[in-house]
């Protein structure tokens, strides 16, 4: 025993930290642990006999870009004054770090604890010893640093020669060359073909994963633990799908280093993650046509710039897809005078038409809109364009569509005869395991009976799902060419078909149009469009825009009849309101006021209203609101549907409302009707904002 281990040593215990790098190691180097718990056996020789043995950090790195528990602990148990030794294999599995290298060594120092490895017994309070203890953390910083330049060099230069080997997607495999190769299992092979197609017909990733998860097909997935790499197949998931679409290797292309770790400092501390996708720029390797590809490298770049487009909820400049709303051009329309995106707003009901509308730099308060117009005549006139350009390829479309409605469902159907193949030769294997046991093993004999039954089950599952599309397709009415070419001379009536949705009309212009920038000539009083055509090309459209404030004579009467009709009836304050809301205006142009309604009624000889003269019990829709407990936009929507009976003198005029009304029980239905459709925790907070109210 060596003599610097004093009976105070022995009383205090000593405490054994265990711990190897990575988790391969734990599998791998084996005799490394196996020496650093045998330091347990080591310290009861020494004279210990409270041995304390800390693993809590096996695979975990050392370098300090890791969190330790178990160091951690160590250190707290030095600190307390339990630990009168440390012992380690060498330098290295205390610590890799020289902060936390030192600062245990100044604990240890101030503890007088000792520091013991198989080379010697160190006191950190002596000078030479603290000397040593010092070279050897810095020599193990020193020796980590360097193994990992090393290692980093070698996978980087052996990366950019397309050698390194790494885990595929489903689809590939490396082959005994050394070289990438796609899979010769056909049914991962014509899994991955087939998402690529299907992306490509519906042009969105989460389309593809709900078509996928409708015909309940298998998708296949990688699965890699420590020492096994294997082909899953398994329910169809969004990210499945989008890893296929993103993964340039589908492209033929040897990649390395798409993604990269970032350090941070927590808690005073750095910590590491990694998984952090890099821009292509950053990439360590980009090799092309290095191997074949399930798609053309122009097609993934397509791809990703359709999933780009899709993603509507990043703040990008780039042109959005379209999403199935009333306006064509949603995602496409750029302000002409800021150059921003411009957004499209719809009416509260609908039915109502949209407007596309540029907010400016609505980041700061009070800078204002910047320009806005109608949608439906800019839609009108792009879509106008548009058939005119097509119209001399119509033919040929046409019989194109009529290809692909022919083979509308052969994926599919390829897909379940490629399962059907693997579940069948699953159910050979299970019978001839069951047929290769002895019968007086009944213990083995009914399971693997179970197991023949159940692949047996799936080849008939899949069988009846092959049979139910086949009756879907056969079911499905068939094309008629001849009709299809008459459309194609006719595109405005195929256009506005009925049948044909929002979705694939957006989807149409956007094959077509690559932007359209919107500018307000305020002179001719128009909109300028500007339209680029995907091939390059350029047209200038002039929209006329809708003049405000323009009304039919009979329908909507002059300031002076509506004057005459409502003095008397409402207080001149209100009939101003309502000469603005129907957007008449003075004769000098101006909006009306109150004296102004004051001194036009003098003038006309009309009589002013009188609050003191009876009449019947109404109410305007603002007090109906208010009676009810709904909004005025309700009021207005139950008086349009007929259900709370109410009159307007003339149009835009306050309504009179019949107080009576309002206890029908056509009313209190309707009302009940629009309560319930309010959201819980709406109706939840007014609950509580009652009970707050005092004298409640």
């Amino acid at each position: 025993m060596s003599p610097k281990i004093t009976a105070d040593h022995l009383g205090r215990g000593a405490a054994i930290y265990v711990r190897q790098s990575t988790p391969g190691q734990l599998i791998n180097h084996t005799e490394s642990r196996r020496r650093q718990y045998d330091l347990a056996d080591a310290a009861r020789a020494a004279g210990f006999v409270d041995v304390m043995i800390i693993d809590e950090d096996l695979g975990r790195s050392g370098s300090g870009l890791e969190s330790r528990p178990g160091f951690q602990k160590l250190v707290a148990a030095v600190c307390a004054g339990t630990v009168g030794a440390v012992y380690c294999i060498e330098a290295s599995r205390l610590a890799r770090n020289g902060r936390d290298w030192h600062h245990l060594i100044d604990l240890c120092a101030l503890a007088g604890a000792l520091v013991v490895d198989p080379d010697g017994v160190y006191d950190p309070r002596l000078l030479n010893d603290r000397l040593l203890l010092g070279l050897k953390g810095t020599m193990s910083e020193y020796e980590l640093s360097l193994l990992r330049q090393r290692g980093i060099e070698a996978r980087d230069g052996k990366a950019r020669r397309g050698e390194l080997r790494f885990t595929l997607p489903p689809g590939y495999c490396w082959n005994e060359a050394g070289r990438i190769e796609i899979d010769p299992d056909e049914r991962v092979a014509g899994a991955i073909r087939m998402l690529f197609s299907k992306f490509r017909e519906l042009g969105s990733a989460r389309q593809v994963f709900l078509w996928a998860r409708a015909a309940e097909l298998s998708l296949p997935v990688v699965r890699r633990n420590l020492i096994a790499c294997k082909i899953l197949w398994q329910p169809p998931a969004y990210h499945t799908v989008i890893q296929v679409l993103q993964n340039p290797i589908y492209a033929g292309a040897y990649v390395f280093g798409r993604r990269g770790n970032r350090t941070r400092v927590v808690e005073g501390r750095a910590r590491k993650t990694s998984g952090h996708k890099r821009e292509r720029t950053e990439w360590n390797t980009l090799l092309r046509d290095n191997h074949e590809g399930y798609i053309t490298w122009a097609e993934f770049e397509e791809h990703q710039r359709m999933l780009e487009e899709n993603a509507h909820m990043q703040k990008r400049a780039a042109r959005k897809a379209g999403r199935g709303g009333r306006a064509l051009l949603t995602g496409l329309v750029r302000c002409g005078h800021c150059g921003r995106k411009m957004r499209v707003f719809y009416g509260m009901q609908s039915g109502h038409a949209h407007r596309y509308q540029c907010r400016g730099d609505d980041a700061h308060v009070g800078v204002g809109l910047c320009i806005g117009i109608g949608g439906i005549r800019v839609d009108r006139a792009v879509v106008a364009q548009m058939l005119e350009a097509v119209s001399a390829r119509a033919v040929e479309a046409a019989l194109l569509a009529a290809d692909q409605a022919a083979a509308a469902g052969a994926e599919e159907r390829a897909a379940l005869e490629r399962e059907l193949e693997a579940a069948r030769y699953d159910a050979s294997l299970a019978a001839r395991r069951y047929d290769l046991v002895e019968p007086e093993k009944r213990h083995v004999v009914r399971e693997l009976e179970a197991r023949w039954n159940t692949a047996l089950e799936r080849v008939a599952q899949i069988e009846r799902r092959i049979a139910e599309a086949e009756a879907r397709s056969s079911a499905r009415p068939r094309v008629n060419r001849a009709a299809l070419l008459g459309l194609a001379h006719d595109l405005s009536a195929a256009w506005n078909a009925p049948t044909a949705d929002a979705r694939t009309r957006q989807r149409l212009t956007r094959l077509l149009v690559e932007e359209v920038v919107i500018d307000l000539d305020d002179a001719a009083y128009e909109a300028v469009l500007r339209i680029h055509w995907i091939g390059g090309r350029h047209t200038e459209l002039r929209v006329p825009r809708a003049r405000t404030g323009r009304r039919a004579d009979k329908a909507h009467p002059g300031a002076v009849e509506v004057v005459r009709k409502l003095s008397g009836h409402w207080p001149d304050h209100e009939i101003s309101v309502t000469l603005n809301r129907m957007k008449c205006r003075s004769d000098n142009g101006e909006t009306w006021t109150t004296v102004k309604v004051r001194l036009l009624r003098e003038r006309l000889g009309l009589s002013d209203f009188d609050p003191t003269v009876p009449r019947p019990e109404t109410l305007t829709a603002d007090k109906a609101a208010k009676r009810l407990g709904i909004s005025i936009p309700s009021v207005h929507r139950l008086i349009q549907r007929g259900i709370l009976p109410a009159t307007q003198l003339v149009p835009s005029a306050p309504w009179h409302i019949p107080m009576a009304a309002l206890d029908t029980d056509a009313v209190q239905t309707g009302v009940n009707e629009i309560k319930a459709r309010r959201p819980k925790n709406l109706i939840d907070y007014q609950r509580d904002e009652t009970m707050l109210l005092p004298g409640l």
